[in-house]
């Protein structure tokens, strides 16, 4: 018997492709520069993915070179568009 839902982040291919569809609708502010609370909010409080799930996800876009993190953690640059969409 299942007592949980299954999570649609669960996946860390699903939660860092919904991370990358999510920086992709936004519009970068300097030099492709988008702000990570703008796409933490809605992956954390609007989808209710847990942090686990926002951060193994994260974690494989820019493993997976789509998304660069700034050394501050306070924006990511979205690198590619091909091969997550």
């Amino acid at each position: 018997m299942k007592l949980t839902a299954e999570r649609p982040f669960a996946n860390p291919e699903a939660a860092a492709r919904k991370l990358i569809e999510i920086a992709a609708g936004i519009q970068p502010v300097q030099d492709g520069r988008v702000f990570i609370e703008l796409i933490n909010y809605p992956m954390l409080f609007k989808l209710k993915a847990t942090a686990a799930e926002y951060k193994a996800g994260l974690d494989l876009a820019i493993d997976r070179g789509w998304l660069e993190l700034h050394e501050s953690g306070t924006y990511v640059r979205l690198i590619k568009a091909e091969g997550h969409g």
